[in-house]
C-alpha cells in the first residue's frame, strides 16, 4: 500500500494502478497493380504522357507533292526504309520486320526502323513514370508493349501492315508553295506492373 508520492513505496496511485501498454506493431504489405496506355490514344498529344501512348521518334520528310493523297504511304516508307511511293512490302507491328508480297510467297527482308528491343526500352520509361507518379516503383521485366493505336494500313500496292499505329506530321513545303511533305512516327500501347509497399501501425 502506499500513502501517495510521499508514501512508503514513493509512487503514485495511478501508476500502482495502471495497466500495462501493448507495444505497437508495424505491419507491410506489398500491393501490386497495373499501369498501361489509358489516355485518348486518336490524339497526337497522347505520346509520352502518363498513361499514354509510347511512340518512335519521326521519320525523314519525304520529297515533296502537291498530290497530299499519296503523302501517307511515302512518309511510311521513308520511316520504315523503304523507297518509292508504291511498295510490295509490309511490316510486321510486333517484330517490325518486313515481308516482301510476291504472289503467296513472303520472304524475310530485313528489320524496319525501331525494334522490339527499343519499344520495350519506352515502355520501360512510360512505367517507370507511371509507377513513380502513383507513389510506387516499376516492378522490373513487366513492361511490355502492344498494338499501334489505329490501323491505318493502306490498301493494295501500299498495304503497309496493320496496328502500326502511324501519325503524320505535314508542312507546305517553303521553297515550292503549294507543295506539301510529311513525316511519319509510330505508336504502341503498353502495360507493365508497379509495386507499393503499404506500411501500418497496429496497437
Amino acid at each position: 500500500m502506499t500513502d501517495g508520492e510521499s508514501g512508503i513505496t514513493g509512487v503514485s496511485r495511478d501508476r500502482i494502478f495502471e495497466f500495462p501498454r501493448e507495444e505497437r506493431r508495424r505491419t507491410k504489405r506489398v500491393k501490386r497493380f497495373k499501369v498501361g496506355t489509358t489516355a485518348d490514344i486518336n490524339a497526337v498529344a497522347s505520346c509520352g504522357q502518363v498513361g499514354g501512348l509510347i511512340c518512335s521518334d519521326w521519320g525523314a520528310f519525304t520529297v515533296f507533292f502537291t498530290d497530299r493523297a499519296i503523302l501517307p504511304p511515302n512518309a511510311r516508307y521513308n520511316q520504315s526504309g523503304i523507297s518509292g511511293a508504291v511498295s510490295d512490302w509490309d511490316m510486321d507491328w510486333r517484330t517490325s520486320a518486313l515481308t516482301c508480297r510476291s504472289g503467296q510467297t513472303r520472304t524475310s527482308a530485313g528489320i524496319g526502323s525501331i525494334t522490339p528491343d527499343d519499344w520495350r526500352n519506352l515502355a520501360v520509361t512510360a512505367a517507370d513514370n507511371a509507377c513513380r507518379a502513383r507513389g510506387a516503383r516499376y516492378v522490373a521485366g513487366s513492361a511490355d508493349f502492344g498494338r499501334g493505336h489505329n490501323e491505318n494500313p493502306g490498301s493494295g500496292q501500299t498495304f503497309h501492315g496493320a496496328n502500326l499505329g502511324w501519325f503524320f506530321a505535314e508542312e507546305e513545303h517553303f521553297l515550292n508553295v503549294g507543295h506539301f511533305r510529311a513525316r511519319a512516327r509510330q505508336s504502341r500501347t503498353w502495360t507493365a506492373t508497379c509495386k507499393k509497399v503499404i506500411r501500418r501501425t497496429r496497437k
